[in-house]
């Protein structure tokens, strides 16, 4: 499974390594991946989601059911 957020969406950006001398590299910027495991209190199971340090931060404003139907409605979880 590729790394990307199941609750924002977010994935890896694209730039340059850029050396004192000005030689320019491709790179990629990853983002703050993590592997959490979440209690569904309505539905009495687990789920494990892959989210980012923001995933995490929204999950904790708005609730793991609310953030969990935002994510289906955008296309982020199947």
């Amino acid at each position: 499974m590729s790394r990307i957020c199941q609750i924002t969406g977010k994935r890896a950006m694209v730039g340059n390594n850029v050396s004192h001398a000005n030689n320019k590299t491709k790179r990629r910027f990853e983002i703050n991946l993590l592997e959490k495991k979440f209690y569904l209190p309505e539905q009495e199971k687990s789920v494990t989601l892959k989210v980012t340090a923001h995933g995490l931060r929204i999950i904790n404003r708005i609730g793991i059911e609310e953030a969990i139907l935002r994510a289906t409605r955008n296309g982020f979880i199947k």
